[in-house]
């Protein structure tokens, strides 16, 4: 069967959990894995998701060591929604704004 993996990075402004992990992970920038698989027996090309696979660098104690964890792409966005939602949300309140200069 012939598989490829697709490779592209994805930005947390804040810090996020992913689902079935414990704790949070930290902003930054993360490589996303995806690995397809090709139908066979059609009359034009198409490939079926097998596997997501977040990339993680290890921070503190298991500095250097890298993961790949297992997730899937519904959590992978709805992660990345809460993120842009929340960084929005830092944006948009009142401390961030600055004040009106009155032309009178």
């Amino acid at each position: 069967m012939l598989t490829r993996s697709t490779r592209r990075t994805v930005t947390f402004f804040n810090p996020f959990p992913l689902s079935g992990y414990v704790g949070e992970l930290s902003a930054g920038d993360y490589e996303v894995i995806v690995e397809e698989e090709l139908l066979q027996g059609l009359s034009f090309e198409a490939w079926r998701r097998t596997a997501t696979y977040l990339t993680v660098h290890g921070r503190g104690s298991p500095a250097g060591r890298t993961e790949m964890r297992a997730t899937t792409e519904q959590d992978l966005t709805a992660a990345l929604g809460r993120d842009q939602a929340e960084t929005r949300g830092n944006t948009d309140s009142e401390a961030a704004l600055s004040p009106q200069e009155d032309g009178s």
